[in-house]
């Protein structure tokens, strides 16, 4: 199963107050490796941001008054994450305005079944300490110089590294191994790791590979 990692950005703290979705940003992972598919809407909420709100994510009302309404961008988003788990930070504020909205427009509500709640995982695992995004992130060393304000899309992005690291998972990779067992491995002994060791056909084939796209590209 794939997973999407999913964030929202909203006027206030609660939906049942009034309060709204302004910006959804899911990133699709296969094995925690970013595939490449990523969800992202800004979104006008049909009402007015009040300034708590807007110190935290920065978007006006005015900045969102030509954005889609939700019900426009509902079907896409419920299409993006069929059938994947959805992994979310403190996944009951996300969902009490995700499935507000859709209860709202008459559409299907997101399966709490296929949530992980990384807060609760968090929680579990550090008992008594803060658990927030910003605390898990500076716990397990993870960047967080480009977070000036908070940003649906980036905190996708760092809630990813910090899921990676409550499993106590190393980063995942490409295995770049085969099956192939006439794959060869020697010692690179300036590094000292095993490496792959490439057949000189597929050395010649990439070399013409290069010649041929540059010529293509620059002549």
């Amino acid at each position: 199963m794939s997973e999407v990692f999913l964030d929202t950005e909203t006027t206030g703290l609660s939906f049942k107050e009034g309060h709204k979705i302004v910006e959804i940003a899911c990133i699709e992972t296969r094995d925690l490796i970013p595939t490449g598919n990523v969800f992202h809407k800004l979104i006008n909420p049909l009402r007015d941001v009040p300034q708590a709100a807007f110190e935290i994510h920065g978007f006006s009302q005015e900045s969102l008054i030509k954005e889609p309404i939700f019900e426009k961008i509902a079907d896409e988003l419920l299409n993006f994450i069929d059938g994947k788990k959805i992994i979310i930070h403190n996944a009951p504020f996300d969902l009490g305005f995700l499935n507000g909205e859709l209860k709202q427009i008459k559409k299907k509500l997101i399966d709490k079944s296929l949530v992980v709640d990384t807060l609760t995982i968090a929680r579990n695992k550090y008992p008594g300490s803060s658990n927030s995004l910003d605390a898990l992130c500076k716990k397990f060393n993870i960047d967080l110089s480009k977070r000036i304000k908070h940003n649906a899309l980036l905190d996708c992005e760092l809630l990813r590294e910090v899921y990676i690291n409550l499993l106590d998972a190393k980063e995942p990779k490409f295995n770049l191994l085969s099956d192939n067992p006439d794959q060869k491995l020697t010692k690179n002994h300036r590094y000292n790791k095993n490496v792959v060791e490439i057949p000189e056909e597929e050395i010649n084939l990439h070399k013409n590979f290069i010649k041929k796209e540059i010529k293509k590209n620059y002549y």
